[in-house]
């Protein structure tokens, strides 16, 4: 745990430097003539920006050893969230340029501005329609293939259009050392989006797996088999993901993650995901044929045992069940003997993913399954309704504290989990969150 937060903080300060860093280099050696503070103040928002938005192909470049402290989602959910921050400065810039000087509104004109204006307001416009459609994909129907297509395009192009705007306008930059350096900048952005896009895939390619088998489960999901072709495989651990390419090959340019619901003890290599059908490219999973060639890269994530225990608390919802099984299963391969708690929240008794081996694997392991349902038969005597601090003081045994836990379903079951352990008096520490929003 200690050894986490300290890498943690190294990358945290090294993404801070990759921002600020060029920023303050700004200011070294010869400067230009000194301007009004507040126009001053603009392009330093206007550069911090620009860092802001090429180090988001870092962030999304899936190195393990700089996402390992925290976890891909808490990444992407950061990606997501700064790119806010990116575009307030990128917007703050010229508005606050237009607020000081109102006869550079005439910059606006895209046909008779300057090329460095013209750019910069590609930059802009880019820039804007990627956050909008980030944010309201769902609302504009936008399948999530699409979306991240044109996703990508925008992010390459407010990026380069911004870079052009900067060297064009090339007021801090005239000195050749300061030009450079953020050539250079923009040089490793485009390395880190080559790695992701033609490195990262091709590894994958050279490790590809087969369906050996494809069974349905209850709750309108179904289990894909895979075993490894031509290698050993990879070593995942009980509640990590891989992205998938279902269909097409390694270099198809849209993934998807999906937890392992395997035992990471099983012999040759094999990998089982389990996957529900939500629509989009879900819709279509139990037609995938046995035989079928695959790429997944992983394993990723945090979603794993990460302190001393004396007891695993598993809470899922729907399909969150996925990443328990995994740790299910390898507790009972192991023969680890440790009490396990399952408090599985479903709608109702017939959608319960995995009920019958849930049941079958309990006398191999310590295990106590409490089943909570939304919408139970007139005869069930179970717990219903939705999981709460109640249902732990019920089916939890104290001291609470001393228990890991382990969370994973719908937002907003997670938030009212989270909140039920606050008020038990479980520290941030003890309970892990796996969220798979991405978008």
């Amino acid at each position: 745990m200690q050894s986490s937060i300290v890498r943690g903080a190294v990358w945290l300060g090294i993404y801070l430097f990759f921002v600020l860093g060029p920023l303050l280099a700004m200011l070294l050696g010869d400067l230009p003539r000194p301007r009004d503070f507040w126009i001053e103040l603009s392009a330093a928002l206007g550069y911090a920006g620009l860092a802001l938005m090429g180090l988001q192909f870092g962030l999304t470049a899936r190195f393990r050893f700089v996402t390992a402290p925290w976890g891909e989602d808490v990444i992407y959910h950061f990606h997501r969230n700064i790119s806010l921050v990116a575009l307030a400065l990128v917007i703050a810039h010229p508005v606050m340029i237009f607020a000081v000087q109102p006869d550079r509104l005439a910059l606006l004109n895209f046909f008779d501005a300057p090329p460095a204006a013209r750019w910069a307001a590609l930059s802009t416009y880019s820039l804007i329609a990627l956050v909008v459609m980030s944010l309201w994909r769902l609302k504009f129907r936008l399948s999530y293939e699409w979306w991240h297509g044109t996703h990508i395009l925008l992010a390459v192009l407010a990026v380069a259009a911004g870079v052009v705007h900067m060297v064009l306008w090339g007021f801090y930059l005239s000195d050749p050392v300061k030009r450079a350096m953020w050539i250079g900048l923009a040089l490793f952005w485009t390395a880190l989006f080559v790695y992701v896009r033609v490195f990262r895939p091709l590894f994958v390619h050279r490790r590809p797996y087969r369906v050996t088998e494809v069974r349905r489960e209850r709750g309108k999901s179904w289990t894909l088999v895979f075993k490894p072709e031509g290698h050993e495989g990879m070593h995942f651990r009980p509640g990590q993901f891989a992205w998938l390419s279902l269909w097409g090959g390694a270099f198809k340019l849209t993934q998807h993650p999906f937890s392992f619901s395997g035992s990471a003890l099983a012999p040759g290599g094999q990998v089982e995901i389990t996957i529900r059908e939500l629509g989009d490219h879900t819709s279509r999973i139990g037609t995938v044929a046995v035989g079928s060639r695959m790429y997944m890269d992983g394993p990723y994530g945090a979603f794993t045992s990460g302190c001393p225990s004396d007891m695993h608390v598993l809470i899922a919802g729907g399909v969150g069940i996925t990443p328990m099984m995994s740790m299910i299963r390898t507790l009972a391969d192991a023969g680890d003997k440790r009490p396990v708690v399952l408090l599985y929240g479903s709608r109702d008794w017939e959608s319960i993913t995995f009920r019958e081996e849930i049941e079958a694997i309990a006398p191999r392991l310590n295990l106590k399954v409490v089943h909570v349902l939304e919408k139970p038969d007139a005869g069930w005597q179970g717990e219903k309704g939705y999981i709460d601090a109640d249902v732990f003081r019920r089916c939890v045994p104290p001291p609470y504290a001393e228990h890991e836990y382990f969370i994973c379903g719908p937002d907003v079951m997670m938030d009212a989990v989270e909140k039920a352990l606050a008020e038990l008096g479980v520290p941030m520490a003890r309970y892990h969150s796996e969220r798979y929003n991405f978008v």
